[in-house]
This record gives C-alpha cells, structure tokens and sequence, in this order.
C-alpha cells in the first residue's frame, strides 16, 4: 500500500522550500492545522497528514501490535520522511505527536533539522519528583470511562482540553473531531498516550526543540513543559499567552508567529 494513500498525505507550498511536517494529536487529523500551515507555503514544503487509524487515513492498515506503543506512530512518520526523501526537515508535532517526533528524530536524525513541540508530554502521570498532572487512579478512570462510554467521554472531555470556555464552538469541534475518531482504535492510542514514559528519551533528542507551552493547560500543565525544557539540551521554551491545549486552533497566529521565530 502507498504510503501517500495509507496516511492520507498532503503536500503543499513551494516544493523546492525547506519541509515543515505538521502532526496532529489524540483523536485530531491534520485539519487541525488548518490555520497554520497555510502561513508556512510561501518559503516551505508543507506536509500533512493522518497517523494510520486518524482522519481519512487508510482503516484497514491499522495493527494492534505495530501501534502498541508510540514507537509504531514514530514509524508512520519515517515511513512518510523516506517515501518524500525529506532531510532536515522541521517537524511541528501537538500533544502526543511531540513525544513521536522526539522518537523519530532519535531514530532517524539526519530527517529532522528542528522539532516544534506543541504543548508536549513526556508522561501524564505524577511521579516521585514529577508533576504529570494526573494521578495513576484518574488516568483509570479516563479510560475506563473511554472504554465504557466513549462518545459520552468525547463530549464531556474535548471542551475542558480545549479550554478557552468562553468560544464553545472549539469544544464542539474537538467534540465532533474525537466522535469521527474509530472507538475501538481510540480506545487503544489513548491508553498507549496516557500510559507512556518518555522522560528517558528526552536527554537523546538529536536536533533544535522549540517548546510551546500555554497557560491553563489541563493535559500539559506548565510543569511539564518546563520539565521537558530542562531535559532537552539547548531547547528553546515559550510561555503563550494562548490557554488551553490546541493553540493550533484557539490561536493560530501566535502559533505562527512563535513558529517563525525560532526558525
């Protein structure tokens, strides 16, 4: 099966441009940069697309046992970054796509050029010395009720990731974005999001990182980026004025700006 087909990519802007890969988070697809990327085509090669079992991705190549941990997502990205010949390539990863990024960067870094990692992290459960977030009791709790209810679960928990309570119609479109999502693959990317430990990997990334924080974050609260700025050598860290989780719809053009920036 094609590569292009299988995760459903899409190229735009100037082909001869340095590459900028845009890779959406939990239940997300690449319309959810839909307000960013377009700002990048005049001066780069712009890459989208659908991890296997997101957005309009082929269904039928989703395997439980590759996509049992993240490293499985990591591969669709080498696989996307060898079928184009991209090298140093920046790759803007939100959420849990910031921690795949990290992985193929490791794996592969004469791909990568910079990472941009959009609300990252590393793991979302406390730990001794580590502020997650989330207990090891709620993270059960979410999936389990995931698992029993997960359109019910969509509903009640996009608008608190999404923040930003007083422009409900990015609730509803995390909302709708989550119930288009496959339940039983959902189900099983979440548990391997929630349940992951990165920290280890985060001393090993091999290129530049921007850090995107924002304020008021419920899944990556301000600890946690500063955490993985203080584990990634010569990281760049920015506190947005942006609150919630998704700045790559809740505030475009701070994203963009902050993007540009560092590059």
């Amino acid at each position: 099966m094609s590569v292009m087909v299988r995760n459903n990519v899409r190229i735009t802007g100037r082909p001869d441009g340095r590459p900028v890969v845009f890779a959406h988070g939990f239940g997300c697809d690449q319309n959810m940069w839909r307000l960013v990327a377009p700002a990048f085509e005049d001066d780069h090669r712009v890459v989208l697309f659908d991890y296997v079992g997101s957005g309009d991705s082929d269904l039928s190549a989703y395997s439980p046992e590759r996509y049992s941990s993240l490293q499985g997502y990591a591969q669709d990205i080498l696989d996307i970054c060898a079928e184009l010949d991209l090298t140093d390539a920046v790759f803007v990863g939100h959420s849990v796509s910031a921690m795949i990024g990290a992985l193929a960067a490791i794996r592969e870094p004469a791909r990568f050029g910079a990472l941009v990692m959009v609300g990252p992290s590393p793991r979302y459960i406390d730990d001794e010395g580590y502020v997650g977030g989330f207990t090891a009791a709620d993270i059960e709790e979410l999936l389990e009720s995931l698992d029993s209810n997960y359109l019910g679960w969509s509903g009640a928990m996009a608008p608190v990731i999404m923040g930003n309570p007083e422009r409900p119609e990015l609730g509803a479109e995390l909302t709708n974005s989550f119930c288009r999502t496959d339940p039983d693959i959902a189900k099983r990317f979440a548990t391997v999001t929630f349940m992951s430990d990165n920290r280890a990997d985060l001393s090993r990334v091999p290129v530049r990182c921007l850090i995107l924080q924002c304020s008021e974050d419920v899944i990556a609260p301000v600890e946690v980026g500063t955490f993985v700025h203080k584990h990634i050598p010569g990281s760049e860290l920015v506190l947005m004025r942006a609150t919630g989780h998704c700045p790559n719809l809740s505030a475009p053009e701070e994203t963009v700006w902050a993007i540009r920036a560092f590059l």
